[in-house]
């Protein structure tokens, strides 16, 4: 069992990330992952990274933001299907559309032209929906 599951700060950080408040989450977990070891470090490292890729999306950072999503992507990758009560895989394909949209945008243009729920201008970009930390419970 991870010892996350015993953190209160673990369920704050998760709380925080659905509730799209990325820079916050990023202090909470961060907190975390220096003082975690392995296996629970590179979860939380993955995490951290899609939580701070949104931040740079939600900025307008269209590079900071698919570099991170793409690490964070690939750090959660063996982490599926769940892990700490986490849906990675759910996590997964909701942040790996936001990339895909990302690196499929013409270079002039930048991440406001994606909208997922950041508080983003609409308008002619592609509608996605915010990935988020969704519980499992089954086995928990």
């Amino acid at each position: 069992m991870s010892a996350l599951l015993t953190d209160p700060r673990y369920q704050a950080g998760i709380a925080l990330f659905n509730q799209r408040q990325f820079y916050a989450c990023h202090d909470v977990f961060e907190a975390l992952w220096h003082e975690a070891i392995e296996p629970d470090r590179t979860f939380l490292q993955g995490v951290l990274q899609i939580a701070v890729g949104l931040h740079h999306l939600s900025n307008s950072n269209r590079r900071g933001a698919t570099i991170l999503l793409g690490e964070g992507c690939a750090r959660l990758q063996d982490y599926q299907p769940d892990y700490a009560t986490v849906d990675v895989s759910h996590l997964l394909a909701q942040s790996r559309q936001v990339l895909q949209a990302l690196q499929g945008l013409p270079s002039e243009d930048c991440g406001e032209a994606i909208v997922i729920g950041l508080g983003l201008r609409a308008g002619t970009a592609p509608s996605l929906p915010c990935p988020q930390l969704c519980l499992q419970t089954s086995g928990v």
